[in-house]
């Protein structure tokens, strides 16, 4: 395991997509930003649901995902829902 695990939401299955991609560290998760690296991971893995990009984001946040603010789960959403068509 690396250091992406230590995040919430992130287990090794997910870090090793983050990888794969390019993103290796918390700083680069971040500034690359939840959506970025959702889209990302969809290239490589096109199962990616809306709930790996929650998990992207709460990763981001410190938090788990089921703590998102309800706002930012509905932009999300939004998002998930125009590249999932």
């Amino acid at each position: 395991m690396g250091v992406l695990t230590e995040l919430p939401n992130i287990g090794e299955v997910i870090e090793k997509q983050l990888n794969l991609v390019g993103i290796m560290t918390y700083e680069q998760l971040r500034e690359c930003g939840s959506e970025q690296a959702w889209l990302k991971i969809r290239l490589i893995d096109s199962s990616a649901c809306i709930h790996r990009l929650y998990a992207l984001e709460g990763a981001i946040q410190g938090r788990m995902k089921s703590l998102l603010p309800p706002e930012t789960k509905e932009e999300l959403k939004e998002f998930y829902n125009a590249f999932s068509k």
